[in-house]
């Protein structure tokens, strides 16, 4: 049986001061997504390519640790990053059977920045927790995933605006 989990999170952040510059910020694409995820959990592959180490997640019984490789893509005054490539840690046994996608945005607008994130998990139900009803892992399943996607969300609303004035500052 396939287990799916699901959460989006959309974001409309107000940027009072030069919101004007937005745009340009976003096409500092190594910086904006360092602000977006903690740097000690992010290493840049190459250009556009990072892996990402999420925190250890705990699901019952199960500790695991997904490892996600972010690919960012770059359009006029909006920055992409969408997962291209996740192994798990700490799992044996069902890493065959796993599959993370991410798929993310961000965009200047002439008020401060809006967004969207969707994570969705696709993973064949675990032998360790064949007891627990699917229904039961999947809304653990999807307020996990949630609570990863607000802590992003909650990031974004602090340390990108905040990195986002440093760079302003920077510039002059």
């Amino acid at each position: 049986m396939v287990l799916a989990f699901k959460a989006v999170q959309n974001l409309d952040l107000p940027v009072i001061e030069q919101p004007e510059r937005l745009p340009h910020y976003l096409r500092q694409e190594a910086r904006v997504v360092g602000a977006l995820l903690s740097a000690d959990q992010l290493t840049t592959l190459q250009a556009g390519s990072y892996s990402y180490a999420v925190r250890p997640l705990q699901l019952f019984q199960l500790r695991i640790k997904p490892v996600v490789e972010l690919k960012a893509q770059q359009a006029p005054g909006r920055l992409e990053l969408d997962s291209v490539h996740c192994d798990l840690e700490g799992v044996p046994g069902i890493t065959d059977d796993f599959e993370l996608k991410l798929r993310s945005w961000l965009q200047a607008e002439p008020n401060g920045l809006v967004g969207e994130a969707e994570l969705e998990v696709q993973v064949s139900h675990p032998a360790v927790l064949r007891l627990i009803p699917a229904r039961v892992l999947e809304a653990t399943g999807e307020s996990l995933l949630n609570g990863i996607l607000l802590t992003i969300k909650g990031r974004v609303g602090q340390q990108l605006v905040r990195d986002f004035h440093s760079w302003c500052h920077e510039q002059n």
